[in-house]
């Protein structure tokens, strides 16, 4: 429903901000949280579409104290302590997905499910990323978005390797920094570090989102360091 749709883009709006010199907003999604409560409570029956969206909210909520690091930057997925994740948002999550595992797949549904394979798994070495990109197959053959790609393309290069992950992203057309971003971080780690370079600067040019435009110029930085060195 609309409600959904538009508490979504608020919690999104602070999970992520696209400007600004804030990592995360938790006051912001902290709200649109509270917004899903509140519509389960006043709703006739159980609706999954909403139930799947405060599932998927918790999860990535629960990240939020990871994703700011000592120096107050970002700090990427691979990179976050999981033991800073709150228990408390991952378990109440779960319940909540539990009666859904039969459910039609639906988008809502299918990201708090990839989410919940990253909430569960100790590492992201250890995430079952095979299992990921079957959920964003399934996702893309409902909402075949430039952004479900770009979220697919970095799962395949955890799952088969970053060249495989490039090959993916072929695919995608997406304006914004976000997608040479992952182009940089695929071609640093398939040692093409030249292109990775030109990727950073380009998603460097193009981020308004402080703290990420920052981690993006010390990546960038590092490895033009490393060929420096050589």
């Amino acid at each position: 429903g609309i409600v959904a749709e538009v508490a979504y883009l608020a919690f999104t709006a602070g999970y992520a901000p696209g400007t600004g010199p804030d990592v995360v907003r938790s006051d912001l999604a902290g709200e649109a949280i509270r917004l899903v409560r509140v519509l389960r409570t006043v709703l006739p029956g159980p609706d999954p579409e909403v139930d799947a969206l405060l599932a998927l909210m918790l999860l990535q909520h629960s990240r939020r104290a990871a994703r700011i690091g000592a120096d107050g930057g970002l700090v990427l997925l691979p990179d976050q302590d999981r033991t800073a994740w709150s228990l408390e948002e991952i378990t109440e999550a779960l319940a909540i997905l539990t009666p859904l595992a039969h459910a039609a797949p639906a988008p809502y549904l299918l990201q708090a499910l990839i989410a919940a394979e990253h909430a569960v798994a100790p590492s992201s070495a250890a995430t079952a990323w095979d299992r990921i990109v079957e959920r964003y197959d399934e996702l893309l053959a409902l909402r075949d978005t430039p952004v479900v790609r770009l979220n697919r393309a970095v799962a395949v290069a955890e799952a088969s390797g970053p060249e495989a992950g490039l090959r993916a992203l072929e695919s995608v057309a997406l304006p914004g920094h976000r997608l040479p971003a992952v182009r940089a971080q695929l071609l640093e780690r398939a040692g093409r570090h030249l292109e990775a370079i030109e990727a950073y600067a380009e998603a460097v040019a193009l981020c308004a989102h402080g703290p990420e435009r920052a981690d993006l110029d010390r990546r960038r930085d590092a490895l033009e360091v490393l060929r420096a060195n050589r």
